[in-house]
């Protein structure tokens, strides 16, 4: 089962300076995955400012470009993960090097099977 596993921030909130032994423990959490061959992709993500969302309205869609300073949380990462169960998910996210306040959601990806009865 592949699971994601989605860094969300404030966009508002003052994150601090980043310290190079806050990205050491990263670097370490993401080598002991790949280590277990959990990990299938990992990934930061730039600020909203480089962004753009894309809605459908009409029949058309409809461009936003960024930042998107009304939004409550933003992605700003992510890991993609292959592992046996979501309990594994939640014991390997239990491990992330965060500071107070920071988290991540865990979602299950589809596979082809879970559509096989749709009519």
């Amino acid at each position: 089962m592949r699971f994601l596993m989605m860094v969300k921030i404030d966009p508002g909130a003052d994150r601090g300076e980043v310290r190079r032994s806050d990205l050491n423990a990263m670097d370490e959490y993401n080598q002991a995955l790949r280590d277990a061959g959990a990990l299938v992709a990992v990934d930061g993500l730039r600020d909203s400012s480089h962004g753009s969302r894309v809605t459908f309205e009409d029949g058309g869609a409809v461009v936003k470009d960024g930042p998107f300073t009304e939004s409550k949380e933003l992605v700003a990462g992510f890991w993609i993960l292959e592992l046996g169960s979501h309990t594994e998910a939640i014991e390997w996210a239990k491990r992330i090097p965060f500071a107070n306040g920071e988290g991540v959601e865990i979602r299950q990806i589809a596979e082809d099977s879970d559509f096989e009865n749709i009519k």
